[in-house]
């Protein structure tokens, strides 16, 4: 046991030595961008599995974070570390042996495999720093900017050939839209031909639409000359025709004359004639006490109908025709009697029974104003505390029941005591009312139109 240790500190010191005499070489160039980035990825996975004793200082804060996120977060201060750091980077270097073994073999022998990544193997090289490693990364660089220069080359000839197509279909595009441009064109042509002997043929119509008018001024000329001349001779001929007919008006006013004084001979005679018996006529009456007009017996056929008749005014008319107020109105003597709580509560219910009467009364007696018509406005005496109290309005009468009496009943009391055949209407919607008043030959009207007609 002891043996072989002392057999592996050589060895661990001639590595190590090595490390430093190779350590000493340089690339000429910087790193190419690639490969740093692997050898802080190689780093940034190494941070996370080493014990926290054999962590770099600067390194400990974010060797718990994963390994993406130390790359991304620490990637300068840890290529820093491998590069200043020889135990870390030898620390990298073992972890790279162990994960790729056949490769650094290989790479510590200074040969590099054909089929590898340049990347991997340039990140290797850097790490495990075998002899001649600066040499190797900087051929790995050249080939690196060699196969660089490639992509672009290839990107560059494959965008040129998106170009040619592109430039292929525009020029299709061109071809296309020159042909259709062209083909308008001859269109064009076509019509600027077609619209120049259609301007052409215009123009020809226009000259003998001139000539023809040109002509017909001049005939219009002629016959207005002629016409006049007419107009002379017919003027001539009025006036000689004028002189005529005032010569025939005179004679025949002269005839008139002549005629009215033989007539007046003869209505004179027939005048005296007349009194004459008119006279005799007058005696004769006298003598004989005859009456002074005389019955026809048509008028006794017209009396007898009319007695018959049941005298309801306005029978023709609908109940709810809007003019059958104004018609009952003009007929001449109408007694308008008006159930007064039935048209206020109607219209206007919301107000107290005072206002609803003050204001129904003071409606009625404008319309008896304009018309001139009798108008009786009958209300419940029960809701009032003193009816007497109230004097009836100058035009229109004001009644109130007795008490122990309607106003439904004093309404049917009115309509009897008028005397048959006076023209009479009953103004409420109560259907009792309606029926008893028509059964005595009155009108109903509606509470509602007489309402409308006041409003």
């Amino acid at each position: 046991m002891s043996g072989e240790s002392e057999g592996e500190e050589p060895a661990e010191t001639a590595q190590e030595s090595a490390g430093e005499s190779a350590g000493a070489e340089r690339p000429a160039r910087p790193l190419p961008e690639a490969v740093r980035a692997r050898v802080i990825e190689y780093g940034s996975e190494i941070l996370g599995v080493l014990p926290t004793g054999d962590l770099p200082p600067m390194l400990r804060k974010v060797a718990r974070f994963e390994p993406r996120r130390r790359a991304r977060l620490a990637g300068p201060q840890i290529a820093a570390q491998l590069e200043s750091d020889p135990q870390f980077r030898v620390q990298v270097a073992e972890r790279m042996r162990q994960a790729w073994p056949q490769l650094a073999e290989e790479i510590t022998e200074g040969e590099v495999p054909p089929a590898a990544d340049p990347v991997t193997v340039a990140a290797t090289a850097y790490l495990l720093r075998p002899e001649g490693w600066a040499a190797m990364v900087d051929s790995l660089h050249t080939e690196l900017e060699r196969q660089e220069t490639a992509k672009e080359a290839d990107a560059t000839a494959e965008e040129v050939a998106q170009l040619r197509d592109r430039l292929e279909e525009t020029k299709s595009e061109h071809r296309a839209e020159l042909q259709r441009l062209r083909t308008d064109l001859r269109d064009h042509k076509s019509e600027i031909t077609e619209l120049r002997r259609k301007v052409h043929v215009e123009r020809q119509r226009a000259k003998e639409a001139v000539a023809y008018a040109r002509k017909i001024e001049a005939e219009a000329g002629d016959r207005s000359g002629t016409a006049a001349a007419q107009v002379s001779s017919v003027e001539a001929e009025n006036r000689r025709l004028r002189n005529k007919l005032a010569a025939a008006e005179a004679q025949v006013e002269n005839a008139r004359r002549a005629a009215r004084v033989g007539r007046s001979a003869e209505e004179s005679r027939l005048r005296v004639l007349i009194d004459v018996l008119q006279d005799a006529a007058h005696g004769l009456r006298r003598e004989l006490a005859l009456p002074t007009s005389i019955t026809l017996p048509a008028d006794l056929i017209a009396d007898e109908t009319q007695t018959r008749s049941t005298g309801v005014p306005a029978r023709g008319l609908p109940d709810d025709d809007p003019g059958l107020i104004d018609r009952l109105l003009v007929m001449p003597r109408i007694h308008l009697l008006v159930d007064g709580y039935n048209v206020t509560k109607t219209g206007y219910g919301t107000l107290p029974l005072a206002d609803q009467r003050s204001r129904l009364l003071a409606s009625l007696e404008g319309l008896a104003s304009r018309t001139k018509s009798e108008i009786t406005c009958v209300f419940d005496g029960a809701e009032v505390e003193a009816p007497l109290a109230l004097s009836a309005t100058r035009r229109v009468r004001l009644l109130f029941s007795d008490p122990g009496e309607t106003a439904d009943e004093l309404i049917i009391r009115l309509v009897r005591a008028e005397p048959e055949g006076r023209p009479l209407a009953v103004v409420t919607s109560d259907k009792e009312i309606v029926s008893a008043v028509r059964r005595e030959g009155a009108r109903t009207v509606a509470s509602a139109l007489l309402l409308r007609r006041l409003d």
